[in-house]
């Protein structure tokens, strides 16, 4: 009984000192910083093998991280990878699983509630990939059939709402993932995914035939991406945003953008071809954290 007893206050006590700790006081106690990666949201955090992490948003994590390194003076500071879904990524990141996600996630004013955003780093907006066979050509195409999106992502709802508003009658399945999500339309179970742009068309480079996919559809509600982190936490914000700003105006950052956007990336060498947006080289000097209402 005593054992019993005692145990349940000892995890009180460390769930406390947990949610008084911020980032990098949690760091520095277990000698580890955990990154979150997402497996197929190309080019920003996708796998390239079975167990390899890379995109712009793995390269901005490890450039936080050596900064984290310098802060605590501690250069062996150990690194974990923790796989994160559209769905998981956000509680994830509130319990403390994981200490920073830099990824393909929407900063927006519902999300602010639970978590922190740093500074926006890519801008983009929902539109169709689809197989050049199916006939879809735009959203007035999708009246009445089955469309796909992922689960727990911003463009579920951008989607229902413009179904909603034009009368479409559209019927939506979901995938746990992208690479799921682009399955059921490669099935034959939807005939089009509805997602932001620039993961479409690396989605696309990324197929074992190209050719026989299209991204159509004006883009909906152009939305910021950021990197996610704990709420209430301005210590860690500020290390994270200093990053990421240095970075945007020293020319880092523009380089790094040509790395996976406008040259050939892994796993195929294809070249997504994506030029930087209007609204992200605004960014690189306005350097805001802004989110999408």
């Amino acid at each position: 009984m005593k054992y019993r007893t005692l145990l349940p206050l000892a995890l009180l006590a460390l769930a406390a000192t947990a949610q008084a700790e911020d980032t990098l006081e949690k760091v520095a106690r277990t000698g580890k910083i955990t990154l979150a990666y997402r497996e197929s949201s190309i080019p920003f955090s996708y796998l390239v093998g079975a167990d390899k992490p890379v995109g712009m948003g793995v390269d901005i994590s490890q450039a936080v991280v050596a900064e984290v390194k310098k802060a605590l003076n501690k250069p062996a500071l150990e690194v974990d990878y923790v796989a994160v879904t559209s769905a998981n990524r956000i509680p994830l990141v509130q319990n403390g699983t994981v200490d920073l996600e830099c990824g393909s996630t929407t900063n927006n004013s519902a999300r602010a509630k639970d978590v922190t955003f740093a500074i926006n780093y890519f801008y983009t907006g929902t539109r169709l990939l689809t197989k050049k066979s199916s006939g879809i050509k735009g959203y007035a195409d999708l009246a009445g059939k089955q469309v796909s999106s992922t689960s727990g992502t911003t463009n579920v709802q951008v989607l229902r709402k413009f179904d909603r508003d034009h009368s479409l009658n559209m019927q939506m399945v979901y995938g746990k993932d992208h690479a799921e999500s682009m399955l059921l339309v490669e099935s034959g179970r939807a005939v089009a995914f509805g997602m932001d742009d620039i993961l479409l068309y690396g989605l696309k480079a990324a197929a074992k035939d190209p050719g026989e996919w299209d991204v159509v559809g004006e883009a909906l509600q152009v939305e910021p991406y950021a990197c996610m982190l704990r709420k209430d936490d301005p210590r860690f914000k500020a290390l994270v945003d200093k990053v990421i700003g240095d970075m945007m105006k020293s020319g880092d950052f523009a380089k790094l953008y040509a790395k996976w956007f406008t040259s050939p990336i892994p796993p195929n060498n294809n070249n997504l071809g994506a030029p930087m947006s209007d609204e992200l080289k605004g960014n690189l000097k306005a350097l805001s954290d802004k989110p999408a209402t």
